[in-house]
């Protein structure tokens, strides 16, 4: 409704969250601290970028770039951000956007190294993210920016280590951190540890992530480009950043749980499917429903507060209570939009929707809130704008008292613009009238291709900043109406929020039925988000039986972060064939392959297609991995320590509804005891009938096919190839499941070649491996008897499962019962005629 003529200057709050980051082999960067780091250096001309800096001077050389893991956020001023200079390698900060119970400097004293060159941003997540902590820190003397992201403990030791190593000549924190002198205990420990360190505050909202994006794309030099594409990755390349497209936050928080707790009941699986399904069939309904989940608000939060009564009746609880109203009526006014959008729905889950969004209780409570709050009053983003909405939220002729406080603050609104316009008559300059939630209202002057008269803004002009050719300023009379404006305002509010809470007693005792609307508008927008993906990429609906069958399977995240299509396999275990054994080179997809059948499981059970051209799953009560090498210092556990806790974690709790994904296991100690615990292990799982995948490099373990009937042997396949010019062998990884053992030999020995290890060691060692390997080889001995009973076993589970599944017609059984005896017959023959009665008692 009521628009003001002046222009809005703010910068987006963006929270800082852990959304499954992932952490990969390669060198990478967040992508926040950077843009703020930037900006620290920019007047420096011996300040480079590390990432970037295109123009290096004579002497500069580009280091190499150093990175943790990716952070979701960097600091980035906006137009209206802080100004640094740097001079003699000290920086000087001239800020406007700070709070108001800070200075640009806590500490009085400089830093004590005179050799420090170093500038420090640090930054913590926030709620769920607490404990995860953003790093950057540009050299001044070289063009070096390291960016990284770590979980740190409690006492943020890691965090003190990493500034005590980089000797900082300032360090750059959010202002959140000392909010109203209650400092938060990493503030409190850095400044205690560094009381001789300058600490400089900078507003949360300038932690923007896609300034801080742009500000990499722009100075990072083209040999770091991939620096770029790991930023991007950050949130993305996990299975939350694959499927979430929602469009509010109530949708995201839903679908992050669903990823981490799977559904177990098939037939909530298949309504879930049945309703992705439908909204992949019928555009209107997907396009309808998606128009109207995007101008959703979080309802759960908004539900939350509007049931909290304020400690305090402060300005700032009073200007919040008006918003949550507003948000209110705004939420209820989109349910007519959605009813209309499943009128003529068939799927059983979104009919039952529906007939929650017709609950009248929706209007009756919408109808009391109009006869308060002005009708034409609605949520709009910007700061400038929603203040609008909030001081003509209540009705005219409601309070007296605040219909007059209202005609004062449009009189002194309409005062400010007179008083810019006059200004911009009197020097010719195109002025105008702007806002900020930090300033508020203020004069910018953009010059598009014309100069200041004398280089100089007018006399009166204080509190400047620049960016560009875009000046924002003050004056004192414009501060005097600002403060004018702000009185009349907290009037306003405290008038507005007495009528509010008269109107919310009212409708308090039918609010419960909000709680309703919020889980139909979660669950929508992740039905939504889940057929959204679909559309990106090509998936297939998964069926539930006890098997787990997976036609040209493709790794849900790998899809989205290769360029190219990667290379789809097949993935079958049953309960014939529960276990299975892959082995194959180093770098030849193991790993990736585990990992995607794993997502996969997960996809399937909580509603999803999966990408694959067909899909079958078993439903698993529980998924069980134990990936990774590392170790941990904090419990002073080893890496092997770290394995054993794992698998004894998954001995105890696995089931024979459960998946367990082994990726190596026994590394961590000498071979004889990593093979004799795996084996151990092995057979106790192959105790279950849980469904096993295990990755291992002890060959010694494929014994066990002979041995176990269930167990099956697999192996990313390799090629060899031999160069024409110079005759080296090369490894050609195809990252195809093949069936058997691997018949690959001394493949850590090709990669040790790759590195300067002298050939004379390289050749020893080949020697020496291949005396070890022909021992073991020989001592390998398959029983025929054991092949035919194999044979056998298989035969069984397989005509079980297709008088279990099967829905084939007569003619096609037909010919799947001709394959599988054809098939049984040939390994009868490659078995060999049976033993002799004789030799079998032996």
């Amino acid at each position: 409704m009521y628009h003001s003529s002046t222009d809005e200057v703010s910068g987006g709050d963006v929270s800082l969250e852990k959304n499954g980051v992932q952490e990969t082999a390669t060198s990478y960067v967040p992508a926040s601290l950077s843009s703020a780091l930037s900006q620290q250096s920019v007047n420096d001309s011996s300040t480079s970028h590390r990432l970037s800096i295109p123009r290096l001077t004579s002497g500069q050389s580009l280091s190499s770039f150093r990175a943790g893991r990716t952070w979701s956020s960097m600091l980035a001023p906006t137009s209206d951000s802080s100004s640094f200079h740097s001079y003699g390698g000290t920086p000087r900060v001239r800020r406007t956007p700070v709070s108001a119970g800070l200075t640009g400097s806590s500490c009085s004293s400089g830093s004590t190294n005179t050799d420090a060159s170093v500038i420090v941003a640090v930054v913590e997540g926030r709620g769920l993210a607490r404990g995860e902590i953003g790093m950057a820190s540009l050299n001044l003397k070289c063009p070096e920016l390291v960016l990284s992201q770590f979980a740190d403990t409690g006492t943020y030791a890691k965090v003190i280590t990493k500034i005590h190593i980089l000797v900082p000549v300032e360090i750059l924190m959010p202002d959140t951190v000392s909010e109203k002198g209650k400092g938060t205990k990493l503030f409190k420990l850095t400044t205690e540890n560094f009381p001789g360190v300058p600490f400089t505050a900078i507003q949360r909202k300038y932690f923007n992530e896609k300034k801080g994006l742009e500000y990499i794309q722009q100075l990072c030099a083209p040999e770091y480009g991939t620096v770029l594409m790991e930023v991007q990755a950050k949130s993305e390349h996990t299975l939350l950043g694959v499927l979430n497209h929602t469009k509010t936050p109530g949708g995201a928080r839903r679908l992050r749980s669903n990823i981490l707790e799977p559904l177990v009941n098939v037939d909530t699986i298949n309504m879930r499917l049945d309703a992705v399904q439908e909204l992949l069939q019928d555009e209107e309904l997907f396009f309808g429903l998606k128009n109207a989940i995007c101008h959703f608000v979080d309802v759960d939060r908004l539900l939350s507060v509007l049931v909290q009564m304020p400690k305090q009746e402060t300005v700032q609880a009073a200007e919040a209570k008006i918003t949550h109203v507003i948000q209110l009526k705004h939420t209820l006014e989109l349910v007519p939009q959605l009813r209309t959008v499943f009128k003529n729905c068939n799927t059983p889950l979104l009919q039952a929707y529906s007939s929650t969004l017709e609950d009248n209780r929706f209007d009756m409570i919408l109808e009391q809130i109009k006869t308060v709050i002005n009708p034409d009053t609605t949520y709009l983003k910007g700061s400038l704008n929603m203040r609008t909405q909030k001081c003509y939220a209540v009705r005219p002729n409601i309070n007296e008292f605040l219909d007059i406080a209202r005609r004062a603050y449009t009189e002194i609104v309409d005062d400010i613009a007179v008083l810019v316009n006059q200004m911009a008559e009197k020097y010719g300059l195109p002025m105008r009238t702007s806002f900020s939630t930090s300033r508020g209202f203020f004069i910018q002057l953009k010059l598009d291709g014309s100069v200041l008269p004398r280089d100089k803004l007018p006399p009166e002009c204080i509190k400047v900043t620049k960016h560009k050719n875009n000046y924002c300023f003050t004056t004192a009379d414009l501060m005097k109406m600002n403060g004018r404006c702000d009185e009349a305002l907290r009037e306003i509010f405290h008038m507005s929020y007495v009528v509010i809470c008269q109107l919310l007693s009212t409708i308090h005792e039918h609010i419960h039925c909000l709680y309703k609307l919020s889980d139909a508008v979660s669950m929508l927008d992740m039905l939504l988000s889940l057929a959204n993906a679909c559309t990106i990429s090509d998936y297939v609906r998964p069926e539930f039986t006890d098997t787990l069958a997976i036609k040209q399977g493709r790794h849900p995240i790998l899809e989205r972060m290769a360029r190219q299509q990667p290379v789809s396999n097949n993935a079958y275990i049953s309960e014939g064939s529960n276990f299975v054994i892959i082995t194959g080179p180093n770098m030849s997809g193991k790993s990736t392959y585990l990992k995607q059948v794993a997502l996969c499981q997960i996809m399937a059970q909580i509603g999803s297609f999966v990408p694959a051209e067909y899909a079958s799953f078993r439903l698993a009560g529980q998924i069980f991995t134990r990936i990774g090498v590392d170790d941990d210092f904090e419990t002073n556990s080893s890496s092997f320590m770290l394995e054993m806790k794992e698998i004894s974690y998954i001995i105890h709790n696995a089931s024979d509804k459960s998946l367990i994904i082994i990726d190596e296991l026994g590394r961590g100690t000498s071979a004889e005891e990593g093979i004799g615990i795996c084996h151990s292990v092995c057979e106790f799982l192959l105790g279950l009938k849980a469904f096993t995948l295990f990755a291992t490099h002890f060959l010694e373990l494929c014994q066990l096919e002979s041995l176990y009937p269930n167990v099956e042997n697999q192996h990313m396949e390799v090629q060899h190839m031999r160069s024409g010019d110079t005759g080296v062998e090369q490894v050609v990884y195809t990252y195809l499941l093949k069936r058997g053992c691997s018949e690959e030999r001394l493949y850590g020995l090709r990669a040790a070649e790759m590195t300067a290890l002298p050939p004379s060691i390289i050749q020893e060692a080949r020697t020496i491996a291949s005396k070890v390997s022909q021992q073991l080889m020989a001592r390998h001995h398959v029983d025929p008897e054991s092949h035919r009973q194999r044979a056998l076993y298989r035969l069984a589970t397989r005509l079980l499962q297709a008088a279990r599944n099967s829905r084939l017609d007569p003619d096609s059984l037909r010919m799947y019962l001709k394959g599988l005896k054809n098939q049984f017959e040939s390994e009868l023959q490659s078995a060999g005629p049976p033993a002799a009665p004789g030799n079998q008692d032996e």
